[in-house]
């Protein structure tokens, strides 16, 4: 590590630690535990950091980052935008991607169906935590033109508005706000039609809480769910793969720390360019599971979690220790669902997708090997097969119709 690297990592522990220090001595002792038990994350991402570093030179690890930015095209995916209105007037952004008609078909729809023919069916995509829209590039790509879709970025995420209620009245995020947050984008980008709702970690969340809050919603115009890789709630239980005896000291200081850094996010942000082999080291170990995920998508993940600032890493963070909709599940119970999860989630575990499924015994439950908390990235072809037969079922998608191209993030197999 360089020496202005150093000098970095240094300032941002320190701000971390004044949010210790803050609480008083008897927060000492947890903070040393909880401090030990981070360590060993990134120690592992530091041994992993330090064995590159002996082939592989700083200045060719740049220029390698910026090839990849430059190559991948994941991300570059772009439909009709739209805005929509929160109710705390928080700007929500959104893009439209049309399914593909032919013209010479309109006069015959209009004389099956009348002057107005039907809706076609929306599929409406919620991303998670610390990351955009774009990080369904896959499963996008492989339904452009052939079924309706919505992809929106949530609150203080991607290309919508800082969350108002946050930055000016200093109110906490909640999944329910989340959750009335998908209520607007709905409202704005598919006012009719039936709709399939698909989630992935908060995302998937962002769903349950629409339900607890619409449930006419649900039983009038959803015919189909996808929830991947997320929780019904006791998310207080996990341990992120960290050592027993640590992780409750890390659950009981981390919203401190994580508060101080976001009171000092230009310093953090700064530390987290210097310290980039470090940081993209613990992103790849919570992502990805399997050894052979293309470099590009790795890449890809990190520019998205980087590009969430620390403040709002924070502003979120609370949410979902209080999280529970497990009671909210069973508006979907009369309907087609879909509960795909990779078997080797640190942040998500598959037993909470597990759980959802024991709450829905008609839905399907598909996990993934070999597979982590990005699974749509790191085995897209499993997601998106899946998805693809859910929205064949409810007949989104016509029997027989063949999706688009959606790669693999494999080195060693892919697919056009």
């Amino acid at each position: 590590m360089s020496e202005s690297s150093a000098e970095a990592a240094v300032e941002v522990a320190a701000a971390a630690s004044s949010a210790v220090s803050a609480a008083g001595p008897a927060s000492w002792r947890r903070a040393g535990v909880a401090g030990a038990a981070i360590g060993v994350v990134a120690a592992g991402a530091a041994a992993g950091v330090a064995v590159e570093r002996l082939t592989v030179g700083r200045g060719m690890r740049r220029k390698a980052r910026l090839a990849l930015d430059s190559a991948g095209p994941y991300g570059a995916l772009r439909g009709t935008p739209g805005k929509a209105s929160a109710d705390d007037g928080t700007e929500l952004y959104y893009e439209v991607d049309e399914v593909e008609t032919d013209d010479t078909l309109a006069p015959r729809r209009r004389r099956l169906f009348g002057r107005r023919a039907p809706a076609p069916v929306t599929v409406v995509f919620s991303h998670g935590y610390c990351l955009s829209q774009d990080s369904w590039h896959f499963q996008r790509a492989a339904l452009r033109g052939v079924v309706r879709t919505v992809h929106w970025d949530q609150r203080s995420h991607g290309r919508s508005g800082r969350g108002v209620a946050q930055t000016e009245d200093g109110m906490p995020v909640t999944i329910d706000q989340l959750g009335r947050d998908l209520k607007a984008v709905v409202d704005a980008a598919a006012p009719e039609g039936p709709l399939v709702l698909v989630g992935h970690s908060m995302g998937g969340m962002t769903v349950m809480a629409l339900a607890d809050q619409y449930p006419e919603l649900i039983r009038e115009r959803v015919v189909g769910v996808a929830l991947v890789g997320t929780s019904s709630g006791r998310l207080g239980e996990v341990n992120f793969g960290l050592p027993v005896a640590g992780v409750n000291a890390v659950r009981r200081v981390l919203p401190g720390v994580l508060k101080a850094l976001g009171q000092r996010a230009e310093l953090v942000e700064r530390g987290r360019r210097a310290t980039a082999d470090l940081f993209a080291g613990i992103i790849k170990r919570y992502s990805f599971a399997s050894r052979d995920v293309d470099p590009a998508v790795a890449r890809f993940a990190e520019r998205l979690i980087e590009g969430t600032p620390i403040d709002v890493v924070a502003e979120f963070y609370p949410a979902f220790t209080d999280h529970d909709k497990t009671a909210a599940l069973a508006r979907f119970a009369d309907l087609p669902v879909l509960v795909l999860a990779g078997v080797k989630d640190l942040v998500t575990p598959s037993e909470h997708s597990e759980a959802i499924a024991d709450l829905l015994p008609d839905a399907e439950l598909v996990l993934v090997p070999d597979a982590g908390h990005l699974v749509m990235l790191e085995h897209p072809e499993a997601v998106t097969d899946r998805l693809a037969d859910l929205l064949t079922r409810v007949g989104a998608v016509p029997a027989g119709a063949t999706v688009g191209g959606y790669g693999s993030t494999s080195s060693t197999a892919r697919r056009g």
